[in-house]
């Protein structure tokens, strides 16, 4: 689809911003400007389209779909640092799990051309009471639909770090970048591509049509970011939970439709397990394999990725290490998650799911838990350009995402060249420091922190 919708008169925007930049540029970068600011500015008023940047991307099982010309989507190319709500049409295959339109968030800074691509955290579904939101039963986020001035919602906007560029204390390079927000109402971990009826077990008269089309938001997504924005010269693809999930699975197709010049990833407490034909997490693999239709996008997964096996879906981690080699690839989580370990087990086996003993029954699902950690140890272990860390415990949110609220607490006492998740991340961001792994598996020092009411608030709020 050749690219014809012009945002603003391209004479008007380029005054305007000849004016901007004449009042706010240092004169010793108007002196001498760099090659990515005369590409920003350019892309300003003469933005490069989709169709002529890589006409290849239609040549696939899952193609990119642009807004039908004349679409009305909400962005304003000339506001700068504020979020702005981005509207996609159906036809692009966007929607949210009941049907909804789907909807995105940017918030572009002015000068740069590095982006930050955030993927919202929020459980899974797939059944009628979880993806119903049912009580008692550990469901999805945003089961009606996106809701209206989202980035509005403190719960959201400061969510993490990651989006908050005001925080009252973690300051990092990757909040001054253009930042694009994914939420998340899908109930599939932002990867799935397939329309199901669920029926309520008890009453069959009761039923939902369930649209998990999580894959398909996030290629409308980059299709519109291809339009739209500059090509990123770095680009950042994180979220934590469910959003660290879905930077995983689509971080092959973000990498080749945006095509950075320097890529990084970092999947907060959503990992994809190797399961080698029985690891724990194999039951919950082929729950979601067949409900969410994951086997085309396997199938698009093996014939691109050569080191991807089909059986064992914890391989996209070795397959993404070797396609991007020189890609900066990194997961953190915690060793005592009782949140995203509950979603991969309670529901599976019989021996958590029937035992009446709080305690015993969290025990067990750790047990498991523990085993997939260390076997995931070993594999990263092997690939030198795919690091962890690893924090034991902290009181917030069932130990679930390091990188929720701040870092702080997400820390590593006992190692002492990078004792705290904000050196991890700015190792992780360097280019020129080698990077480092790191796990605590001491069952004392978390739990001896003095106790902190501001996350017993917080967990309050969560419940």
């Amino acid at each position: 689809m050749p690219y014809h919708h012009e945002r603003a008169h391209s004479g008007s925007r380029l005054s305007i911003l000849l004016v901007t930049v004449l009042c706010f540029t240092p004169m010793t970068l108007m002196a001498t400007p760099s090659k990515g600011m005369v590409e920003w500015i350019r892309n300003q008023f003469q933005p490069q389209a989709l169709s002529t940047r890589d006409s290849a991307d239609y040549d696939q099982a899952f193609p990119l779909l642009l807004n039908p010309e004349g679409f009305e989507d909400g962005y304003n190319p000339l506001l700068y640092g504020f979020w702005q709500e981005v509207n996609l049409h159906p036809s692009t295959g966007a929607i949210c799990g009941n049907g909804t339109p789907y909807k995105f968030y940017i918030r572009q800074a002015w000068g740069s051309d590095h982006m930050s691509i955030n993927l919202e955290p929020g459980g899974a579904c797939w059944d009628y009471d979880s993806c119903t939101g049912k009580t008692g039963i550990r469901g999805a986020a945003n089961p009606n639909g996106i809701p209206e001035r989202y980035m509005n919602k403190i719960q959201t906007a400061w969510m993490t770090p990651f989006l908050n560029k005001f925080h009252w204390k973690e300051h990092f390079d990757a909040q001054r970048w253009n930042t694009v927000f994914l939420p998340y109402c899908t109930g599939d971990v932002h990867s799935g591509d397939k329309v199901v009826t669920y029926v309520n077990s008890e009453n069959s008269e009761e039923k939902i049509v369930w649209h998990h089309k999580g894959m398909r938001n996030v290629l409308a997504a980059i299709a519109w970011i291809k339009q739209n924005l500059q090509t990123p010269e770095r680009m950042l693809t994180t979220g934590c939970s469910a959003g660290g999930t879905g930077s995983l699975v689509n971080y092959y197709w973000f990498r080749k439709h945006l095509n950075p010049e320097r890529s990084y990833m970092l999947n907060d407490s959503g990992p994809i397990y190797l399961t080698q034909g029985q690891g724990p997490s194999l039951p919950l693999h082929k729950k979601i394999r067949s409900v969410w239709g994951f086997d085309p996008i396997i199938e698009e997964m093996k014939h691109n990725l050569p080191n991807f096996d089909e059986h064992d879906l914890g391989t996209l981690v070795n397959a993404l290490s070797a396609k991007f080699h020189q890609d900066r690839l990194a997961i953190t989580q915690y060793y005592q998650d009782l949140n995203y370990s509950s979603y991969s087990y309670e529901r599976f086996y019989s021996d958590i799911y029937n035992d009446p003993d709080k305690e015993s029954r969290q025990q067990k699902i750790l047990d498991r838990w523990h085993t997939d950690i260390e076997s995931m140890v070993k594999q990263l272990d092997q690939l030198p350009n795919f690091a962890y860390y690893i924090p034991h415990y902290r009181a917030l949110n069932e130990s679930h995402c390091t990188t929720i609220v701040e870092f702080n607490g997400s820390d590593i006492q006992e190692n002492p060249t990078m004792p705290e998740l904000r050196d991890f991340i700015d190792q992780l961001l360097d280019d020129e420091m080698p990077l480092q792994s790191a796990i605590e598996r001491d069952t004392e020092a978390d739990y001896n922190k003095p106790f902190n009411p501001f996350y017993a608030l917080l967990n309050k709020f969560l419940e």
